[in-house]
């Protein structure tokens, strides 16, 4: 009978452009997210019509602003957010924020990465702290908020350049970090390549990595661990 009633939830979902994955939230406890970029406009209005029907809400990475608005004519409710890209519905239902991942950028520039990770974060229900401008050129401003980074069950570190800061807050810390290169930087960072195999030879322990300015990759594994560390203080 289950399988009756994924083949019915597929068959109605397919808008032959796309197929909506309505299992999704129940099979891995996290509702789809809508990739944007790339699209054409009347098919991403189109599936966010059909996940505000069956799911009361949708949630879209990478959207342009041209993108935004033409979802926002035809839903209303419709946020965007710049400087992510980020392009959501809400749920009208309350939504309890659990634990704590906090999100670090190395510099100004990294925040629209580090934004796509943090909102991710909050939209799959974690609480999140922000610390932006943290990186290695000023270690003082990093030092000065490590007390609070430490009570977070996971830390995301986005950082173009030479991709320091990951290592650095991978020795400061007893939780899993995250890292997030970025494609910040002058020639030789090869467009974050630089960063990103600075960031898979730390030496600093702990430490995971996202593809180059997968801000939503790092959102949605962070989610995950504190998820876990939640479930494990309640038991």
């Amino acid at each position: 009978m289950q399988d009756i009633q994924i083949y019915d939830d597929v068959q109605k979902n397919n808008l032959h452009f796309a197929k909506l994955d309505a299992d999704r939230l129940h099979r891995t406890g996290f509702s789809e997210t809508v990739f944007c970029q790339g699209k054409a406009t009347e098919h991403l209005v189109a599936i966010f019509k059909r996940l505000l029907e069956t799911d009361g809400q949708a949630f879209g990475t990478r959207a342009t602003p041209q993108q935004a608005a033409a979802v926002q004519r035809e839903i209303p409710n419709a946020q965007y957010d710049g400087t992510s890209r980020i392009l959501k519905i809400s749920s009208t239902k309350p939504q309890e924020h659990i634990g704590c991942i906090a999100v670090c950028s190395a510099g100004t520039a990294d925040i629209s990465v580090a934004e796509e990770a943090a909102q991710t974060a909050e939209y799959f229900g974690s609480h999140v702290e922000r610390y932006y401008d943290v990186g290695v050129a000023g270690l003082g401003r990093l030092l000065a908020h490590i007390d609070n980074i430490r009570k977070a069950n996971a830390v995301i570190a986005v950082a173009g350049m030479e991709g320091a800061l990951p290592s650095v807050i991978g020795g400061m810390v007893s939780v899993p970090v995250i890292a997030v290169p970025t494609s910040v930087g002058y020639g030789a960072s090869f467009s974050g390549l630089s960063a990103l195999l600075a960031m898979l030879n730390s030496c600093a322990n702990g430490i995971s990595v996202v593809n180059i300015d997968n801000g939503y990759g790092a959102g949605y594994n962070a989610v995950m661990i504190n998820r876990l560390a939640v479930q494990g203080n309640r038991q």
